[in-house]
Order: structure tokens, then sequence, then C-alpha cells
């Protein structure tokens, strides 16, 4: 594969050598002096080709630097406050949500219709800021 790039790449080049219009200096005009012009910039392309095909081959094998692949946010980062905030809110809003849930299957059966609503929605909500205390609690000691 690597092989057919580079010779893509040395035709466009050659094709791109004999698209140039009159000679660039006195002994461009003569048929020696181009042939060895076109030998010197297609050496200098097969060169150029050359370190960016051994750059590219370092850089697919040096590992990854970091970023979202597999490695967790460090403390203190934009992705750990955003993890924490969605964390926080799903608790937050999962626990109120149970709450009346249970409530209206609760007044559902026993045919008290909003009592059991009402208190289990308060359960959920004090439930709710149960866990997001104790969350913040549990961080105060990993950072600012």
């Amino acid at each position: 594969m690597a092989s057919i790039c580079k010779e893509a790449i040395l035709k466009m080049g050659a094709a791109q050598l004999g698209e140039r219009e009159g000679p660039r200096s006195e002994n461009e005009g003569r048929p020696d002096a181009k042939e060895s012009a076109d030998e010197r910039e297609t050496a200098a392309l097969r060169s150029r080709l050359d370190r960016l095909s051994a750059d590219l081959g370092a850089a697919r094998e040096a590992p990854p630097s970091g970023g979202a692949e597999g490695s967790a946010p460090e403390v203190g980062s934009i992705g750990t406050a955003m993890s924490l905030g969605f964390r926080v809110l799903a608790e937050f809003v999962s626990a109120v949500v149970v709450g009346a849930l249970l409530g209206w299957q609760l007044d559902k059966w026993i045919g008290t219709t909003p009592l059991f609503l009402l208190v289990f929605l308060l359960l959920g909500t004090a439930a709710g800021f149960w866990n997001v205390y104790r969350i913040a609690v549990n961080r105060k000691g990993l950072g600012p």
C-alpha cells in the first residue's frame, strides 16, 4: 500500500515538473540539464516522502497521548466536573421520579388518590437530596 502511494506521489510530482513553462536558469534549457534537474527534484520528492512515511510510522507506533480513549479524566478537569454534575443530576431526578411512581402506584391500588403520591414524592425528594449530600461529602478530599 505504501509503495503504491509513493509511486502515485512521484508520478504527480513528475507530472508537475513537466507542466512548468520555460527554463528557470540558463542551464535548464538544455536537455541534459533538464534531466538532471528532474532527477534532483524527483530525488527531493522521494526523500520528503520517505521522511513523511517514517514520521507516520512512528506516530502509528506511539501510544495515544491521553484524550477520551480509555483514560479517566484528571481530578480538577472539566471532564471530571461534568461527570460529577451529570451523576448528581441523575441521582436526584431518579430518586424523585421513583418516589412519585411508587406513591402513584400505591394510591392506585389502595384508592387514596393524592395521599401516597405526595408522601412518596416528598420521600423521593429527601432521598435525592441525601444522595447529593453524600456525593458532596465524599468529594471534598479529592480536589478544589
